[in-house]
């Protein structure tokens, strides 16, 4: 048996090497075929569509972060912006500069623009094209074009102050920095900023501010195979003819933070955290607008805090909404409520800092407008006929019956039984009474009233 047993396992293995000979076979064959054949080579595309914010930034660098770990050959950055936030174009600008992949940035659909941060973008990417129909530039900064600060020449600056020349000087050393470093058109870069110069896709390629006009990602793939770029201090030769295109999608938390760092949806969200909060106190128990309230307040303060916000207009703000408050306490609608609705109204106006943006970065004005006068509505009449409504005298519940008047019906010593409100109640004194006689509610305690005998009225 013992024997027998053990050639049965001997043919067992046999067999089971026999089946597995020609996996293993052709698994070897593949490894060997795929050390062979060279990978294709992947090119990561990221789309941004819209203002420069903290949520573009994090969006670039995940993408960045995705090509790395795919080994893609380069990395595309199709753009079409109006500009954004200067602290977020900066973080963008570094990420490129530090960017092991080669990053191209493509001014593309037809009709897009790469105007102030995309211009900025442009020039530190280490290939620069865009499509046909696109244009790029208007890079100067836009604190000095608010009003009262534009001179009557442009490109004049012997009349401006000191700050708005610092912070011109600035932007112009930075943009002509980016074009040496990439050995593009630095004097157009200056340009670009001093007088918010414009160019065109065939302009831009013609005055080399640019690499290349293609028509769409795979004509642009085409046009850089071969082209010789500095990553990091190193010469490297891109290879991406036949490359493989991966779209990079922004993830939600990418989505969510560019939501909440909207000027408008931070404002908005700001004033619900604020209502609630308020609420709550007026009307405790419930606790849903408390809980609504504390969460809209945190997601606005990580919002302001990402944003340029300006403590002053942060301070108007929130005296108008105290100034409003204490008006739905005081009668009628006077001084306070309207010296509360201008400085809302100034407070949402200079709520965000002009200089930490190159486009108009402020809450819009139908959003202004329109929570200055909910507000004021709010809480002038609703909070006003809440405090009312407290000051009255309670004519129901148990609350009601301290201070009413009843008649004794029946009494023996320190306690008996009492007619109040045309009820019969049991009741307790600290003093002998009669039946008969008037007497007034001090406390309820369960069933139990607790009264005081009242003097005959003369």
């Amino acid at each position: 048996m013992s024997y027998s047993s053990h050639f049965g396992r001997r043919i067992s293995a046999g067999i089971a090497l026999l089946c597995l000979l020609p996996w293993l076979m052709f698994a070897h064959g593949s490894n060997s075929q795929e050390r062979k054949t060279p990978s294709t080579p992947v090119a990561v595309v990221l789309s941004v569509d819209g203002a420069i914010g903290v949520g573009t930034a994090l969006h670039i660098e995940n993408g960045l972060q995705e090509a790395k770990r795919r080994n893609a050959g380069i990395v595309v950055l199709q753009l079409n912006t109006p500009g954004g936030l200067v602290s977020a174009t900066r973080e963008i600008i570094n990420l490129i500069l530090s960017s092991p992949i080669p990053v191209a940035v493509y001014v593309a659909p037809a009709g897009a623009r790469a105007a102030s941060a995309g211009t900025y973008m442009s020039y530190a990417a280490h290939v620069a094209a865009m499509a046909p129909a696109t244009h790029l530039g208007a890079a100067t900064p836009v604190s000095l074009g608010t009003p009262g600060t534009q001179n009557k020449k442009d490109g004049d600056t012997k009349n401006k102050s000191a700050m708005q020349n610092k912070v011109l000087n600035d932007s112009i050393a930075y943009m002509r920095s980016l074009a040496q470093l990439r050995g593009r058109n630095a004097e157009w870069a200056e340009k670009a900023v001093r007088d918010a110069a414009t160019l065109t896709s065939d302009e831009a390629l013609k005055n080399k501010v640019i690499d290349f006009k293609a028509s769409n990602i795979p004509d642009l793939l085409q046009q850089v195979d071969g082209k010789a770029v500095s990553v990091q201090g190193n010469q490297r030769i891109l290879s991406v003819k036949n490359a493989s295109i991966f779209e990079f999608e922004s993830s939600w938390q990418t989505k969510f933070l560019s939501a909440i760092t909207n000027p408008n949806i931070a404002f908005i969200l700001l004033l619900v955290g604020f209502y609630g909060i308020v609420f709550e106190f007026w009307t405790p128990g419930l606790g849903g607008s408390g809980v609504v309230g504390a969460v809209c307040l945190v997601v606005a303060f990580a919002a302001l805090s990402m944003l340029p916000l300006n403590y002053a207009g942060l301070g108007l703000l929130l005296l108008g909404l105290a100034l409003m408050i204490a008006e739905g306490f005081a009668p009628g609608f006077g001084i306070l409520g309207i010296g509360g609705v201008v400085a809302f109204i100034l407070g949402g106006i200079f709520l965000f800092d002009p200089a930490g943006a190159d486009i108009d970065f402020s809450v819009s004005w139908p959003v202004l407008i329109s929570t200055a006068v909910t507000t004021a509505l709010l809480f002038v009449f609703v909070l006003g006929m809440i405090a009312r409504s407290r000051r009255r005298k309670v004519v129901s519940g148990s609350e009601f019956l301290i201070g009413a008047r009843g008649v004794v019906v029946a009494w023996d010593k320190l306690a008996g039984q009492v007619r109040v409100e045309g009820e019969m109640w049991a009741g307790q004194s600290t003093e002998p009474m009669s039946a008969g006689q008037n007497v007034e509610v001090q406390a309820r305690e369960g069933l139990t009233l607790q009264v005081a005998p009242i003097e005959k009225e003369v």
